[in-house]
């Protein structure tokens, strides 16, 4: 089961609720929240880049007692840079131009573009053990993250929650009353761009509608304007996870498109 972030501030837990959350403090991504021994932990934080779309800062991940902080073409091991592909106890760290990687033997992999959009798969073992923005991976897809007892959160409050807490932090959490509003545009549109037939092979292999959902929000947030990241990182993403999931996206970039 994959957790992802990408593009507008999208998020998709494990059991699969989409969501927008726009903060750039360090936030809890995705960790084993027993109370016992825990054996991870992903933080990751964003910011926005020269032309103000959010990108992810750095990921700090911890499998049982080691450290791993990422940024950008670099990896650093408990303090240490270190030079890709590294290996060390049941960890595998490799890195090219256009992706990281991360293999942890426990039961994770995880996935970052070095820019935009990161994905964690975890082995069913973690299955109702998670916390964090990727919710608890108990296999029930209705918001329950978003509930706690008779009180519901809507997805900003939710997103707040998992602030990580630092000393001289100086970013502001971002205000509770202006959740994004659903979107309800563009529904055909979107469809059309994730039903062409350079996705044929991936129509089995995700759930079209989580993305179509996406790609709707994003045409909102983009107000008309032509914007490729706007426009297509919810594209990217659908492709990037039917290649995860197995499948072969044909080419669907054009000259006049992304």
């Amino acid at each position: 089961y994959v957790c992802s972030t990408w593009g507008n501030n999208h998020f998709k837990t494990f059991d699969g609720d989409i969501y927008q959350f726009p903060g750039i403090c360090e936030y809890n991504f995705a960790s084993d929240c027993r109370e016992s021994y825990k054996e991870f932990s992903v933080h990751i934080q964003r910011a926005l880049n020269s032309n103000n779309h959010p990108q992810i800062q750095y990921i700090l991940i911890k499998i049982k007692d080691v450290t791993v902080y990422l940024r950008p073409k670099l990896a650093v091991v408990d303090g240490r840079i270190v030079k890709t592909p590294y290996y060390s106890s049941g960890l595998l760290i490799e890195s090219n131009d256009i992706y990281t990687k991360v293999y942890a033997k426990l039961g994770l992999i995880l996935i970052w573009n070095q820019e935009d959009a990161l994905m964690v798969e975890l082995d069913s073992k973690f299955n109702n053990h998670t916390c964090g923005l990727c919710g608890d991976y108990n296999g029930v897809p209705i918001y329950d993250e978003f509930i706690k007892g008779a009180e519901s959160y809507n997805s900003i409050t939710y997103g707040n929650l998992q602030k990580i807490s630092k000393p001289g932090d100086r970013c502001e959490d971002p205000d509770e009353t202006r959740a994004l509003p659903s979107c309800t545009e563009h529904r055909d549109e979107c469809e059309r761009l994730l039903t062409s037939p350079a996705f044929a092979d991936c129509r089995l292999r995700l759930n079209l509608e989580m993305y179509i959902q996406g790609c709707m929000q994003d045409k909102c947030a983009c107000g008309g304007s032509q914007d490729s990241f706007c426009l297509c990182s919810t594209i990217s993403e659908y492709s990037r996870q039917c290649s995860h999931a197995g499948g072969r996206p044909g080419e669907w970039r054009t000259p006049n498109f992304c």
